[in-house]
């Protein structure tokens, strides 16, 4: 099976799996929890709108599922896509950040040979200035005249 990693801007919206049936006009199966929280997810690149009541297309997805491979950006409605984009890239570059740097000083980091504690650590450096390039950008289209 091949793997893949999904990056998307999607809109999240707290709903139970009941909340979604309902608003898809459909039937709970017997053998699922209409009380699992979850968030509605909407796809404005994900191809043709599934339901009238939405413009993008929409899925359901468990809360610990959409909350472990998403990161809350805010409202960046109005903003031009790229300018989308280079938030999006910062909140995972800041989040990868958060987690190598929890992970330098672990028992297991430590247990590391040191070239591979070094690599970690240069890797860090890099990200963190990476991180400063974007900071730069970012602040640049914030300020650009209307």
């Amino acid at each position: 099976m091949q793997q893949y990693v999904s990056t998307k801007i999607v809109n999240g919206t707290p709903m139970t799996r009941q909340e979604y049936i309902n608003l898809r006009g459909w039937t709970l199966p017997e053998n699922e929890n209409g009380a699992d929280e979850g968030y509605l997810v909407e796809y404005h690149d994900g191809g043709q709108p599934n339901t009238d009541s939405h413009k993008g297309y929409i899925s359901w997805s468990p809360k610990d599922v959409f909350e472990r491979a998403s990161l809350p950006l805010g409202n960046i409605e109005g903003l031009a896509p790229h300018h989308q984009r280079m938030l999006a890239e910062r909140a995972q570059l800041c989040d990868r950040i958060t987690k190598l740097n929890g992970f330098i000083g672990t028992r297991q980091f430590l247990d590391l040979e040191p070239l591979d504690q070094s690599r970690l650590q240069s890797q860090l450096n890099v990200m963190a200035h990476y991180r400063q390039e974007l900071d730069e950008r970012l602040f640049a289209l914030k300020n650009e005249p209307a």
